[in-house]
């Protein structure tokens, strides 16, 4: 069993949503999260570098790239590090998951509109759900909020932009695809697109909205302890 996991954070980048994951981790699991800078864009491909400074001393181990993560997490196992066992795509993508909006979504994102508050509305649909506690609700809030607008542009328009299809076809380790089955912001098609280019991708589903970590920490971690079992 691979007993290394390296996590790769969403949209904000600070690595601190997976608190909740990490604390239902058994004993003998060792964990490494990624951070991304607050207050200095940096796109997929210079946070490429900051992955490989992150996993280069690391025994065997499974990547986990969570929602804008996830084309680089691709990205990087298509390097094919040695150290690198297994990859998990978190309720993600290889490329942009907005393809209709896309033209109309790339001329919104833009920092004044990260500057302004964005309506509850928003993220009771496409981030939350009607059991989501409150603390995780400010905590998401309050995340986000430490990160420059110019920042999130920024990663916004990488999402807009990437296409790790062809990177995906170079991966040959084991791969699983972990999304929320209640998850309304990235659609079932991402992982059907993944799937043609990847057949033998495993799917696991739990019932959550788009953040399935932090909703369903428990059954996640048994998820992907179960896929780090497989891989002897």
């Amino acid at each position: 069993m691979v007993r290394n996991l390296v996590l790769l954070p969403g949209m904000d980048g600070t690595g601190d949503l997976f608190d909740g994951f990490v604390a239902v981790l058994p004993p003998g699991i060792s964990v490494t999260v990624g951070r991304y800078p607050e207050h200095d864009y940096l796109g997929y491909r210079q946070l490429y570098a900051s992955v490989k400074e992150l996993t280069r001393d690391l025994n065997e181990f499974v990547l986990v790239g969570e929602s804008f993560s996830s084309p680089l997490a691709i990205m990087f196992a298509a390097e094919k590090p040695p150290n690198l066992a297994g990859l998990i795509i978190c309720a993600g993508f290889a490329s942009n998951p907005f393809p209709v909006l896309g033209p109309v979504l790339r001329a919104l994102a833009q920092p004044w509109l990260f500057r302004l508050r964005p309506p509850s509305i928003l993220f009771d649909r496409y981030i939350f759900e009607a059991s989501t506690a409150a603390g995780l609700k400010d905590k998401v809030r309050q995340n986000l909020q430490t990160v420059s607008p110019e920042v999130l542009a920024g990663r916004a328009q990488e999402i807009l932009n990437c296409d790790a299809r062809k990177e995906l076809a170079q991966i040959k380790i084991p791969a699983m695809y972990l999304r929320g089955a209640q998850d309304r912001l990235i659609k079932a098609r991402c992982f059907e697109e993944i799937q043609k280019i990847r057949p033998d991708v495993q799917l696991a589903s739990i019932a959550a909205p788009h953040l399935v970590l932090q909703h369903q920490p428990q059954k996640s971690v048994e998820t992907i302890l179960n896929f780090c079992s497989s891989l002897g």
